[in-house]
């Protein structure tokens, strides 16, 4: 049996974070990560494309909930202990200084991600956290009257078993942070937790239409979108890929809509409006610019700042040619052209992978965790840590932040609990 104080499940973002943080807090405490794979920190490697977006340059919790589908209520009172300006500090003390970006995305000044799974590996290292690769969990339990390597030996506590690929092991206070792991999830039904139906999150749109064939690689800097038949609506960027729709706006229409969408099976239509004007004001300016440019072709007069190859493609599907004038619009073309371009419906097939950053909404159920420590509530000394918890973000560096945060608050619990144990010894 190999015995430790406390053991983490998964070597990941929150993984690592909490490893770390409870051994430097105290320094008695015998931690080890179990990861099933034979390396961990794998999203940290790809994410922000391969420059891990460590958070968002968001001071305000109650601002910062608000990027949370799942969580936003849960996570107000841990933004009050943890917050973005504590994780840029945690890893400036590190020697691991943080940017921000125009878009308010947060990188390493370095622009690598290898820069935070060094920090990672070097702080682990240091402060004696054991790292074991290759350890799948496939059973936890509880039993009594087992030793703890560091607590006095009269001293017996109820002591979580785990049954890996590699051997048992046992330990007084566990963190899970595998992420979204179906398997882990089971074990914790068989515990008795609640697991809330996994959905894909952030996700982009298929879309098969004349409109956006032939222009992959347009933007629209400012749209309006909205799921028809539903309260769903998202504005922002919007980006023209090969297969359909993605960037902001739709990523952020598909964290909100996650589970809704999936309830449609991906299939449903969306309504966009271009430049965020009213229909009847967009049909306004369409009529004066009839007068003002009588001479030219729609075609070639784009408007609204939106990108050429964008209006071409709605100017043509408003019953116009390539050479048809301003002055030769009529009625129906004008109100065809105004609601392309504030009320256009596309139709979506199916749903594709964001780059790699795949995220999924479901997990642990929220009411059956203490947010103050981040502990089950079945379970006294079993925590929680990142996505293994019903609880994701729209992208920009909130899913991350999300990790910080539940790590840390975790990491101070138990260490506090330890050092209690120990009779203040560190």
């Amino acid at each position: 049996m190999n015995t430790y104080d406390v053991i983490i499940v998964g070597g990941g973002a929150a993984g690592f974070f909490a490893a770390i943080n409870i051994a430097e807090q105290n320094s008695a405490i015998k931690v080890a990560i179990l990861e099933r794979g034979k390396e961990g920190l794998q999203k940290v490697k790809i994410s922000g494309g391969g420059r891990c977006n460590v958070t968002h340059a968001e001071f305000i919790p109650s601002e910062l909930v608000l990027n949370y589908p799942r969580g936003e209520k849960e996570l107000l009172g841990p933004f009050h202990q943890f917050m973005t300006g504590d994780t840029i500090d945690w890893f400036e003390k590190r020697g691991v200084e943080l940017k921000i970006e125009e878009d308010g995305r947060m990188f390493p000044v370095s622009n690598t991600s290898q820069t935070i799974v060094d920090c990672f590996l070097k702080e682990a290292e240091k402060h004696n956290v054991q790292v074991l690769y290759n350890h799948s969990v496939k059973s936890i339990r509880l039993s009594e009257d087992v030793m703890l390597s560091e607590v006095e030996a009269s001293h017996t506590q109820e002591t979580f078993l785990l049954e890996t690929n590699q051997g048992d092991f046992s330990c007084k206070k566990l963190l899970i942070a595998t992420g979204s792991n179906p398997k882990i999830w089971n074990v914790l039904e068989e515990l008795g937790h609640t697991i809330s139906q996994p959905v894909p999150s952030l996700f982009t749109f298929d879309i098969n239409d004349e409109r956006i064939k032939d222009i992959p690689g347009v933007v629209a800097q400012h749209v309006e979108v909205a799921v028809v038949d539903s309260n769903l609506y998202s504005e922002g960027p919007l980006l023209i890929t090969h297969v359909g729709m993605s960037a902001p706006a739709i990523l952020k229409l598909s964290a909100f809509g996650a589970i809704e969408l999936a309830k449609r099976d991906y299939k449903f239509d969306i309504e966009i409006n271009f430049i965020r004007q009213s229909f009847e004001d967009c049909l306004d300016q369409l009529k004066a610019l009839k007068q003002e440019m009588a001479k030219k072709t729609v075609y070639k007069s784009t408007q609204f700042d939106l990108p050429k190859r964008l209006w071409h493609n709605l100017v043509l599907a408003s019953s116009m040619t390539n050479e048809t004038r301003w002055a030769d619009l009529n009625k129906s073309q004008l109100e065809q052209l105004a609601a392309q371009l504030t009320k256009a419906v596309f139709k979506v097939t199916g749903k594709s992978t964001f780059k790699e950053e795949f995220v999924t909404a479901g997990g642990v159920n929220l009411k059956e965790v203490n947010f103050k420590t981040f502990e089950s509530k079945l379970y006294s000394n079993l925590f929680f840590a990142g996505e293994i918890l019903n609880i994701d973000a729209i992208t920009g560096g909130f899913n991350f932040q999300n990790a910080w945060s539940g790590a840390y608050i975790a990491a101070k619990a138990i260490s506090q609990e330890f050092a209690l144990l120990l009779g203040g010894k560190s």
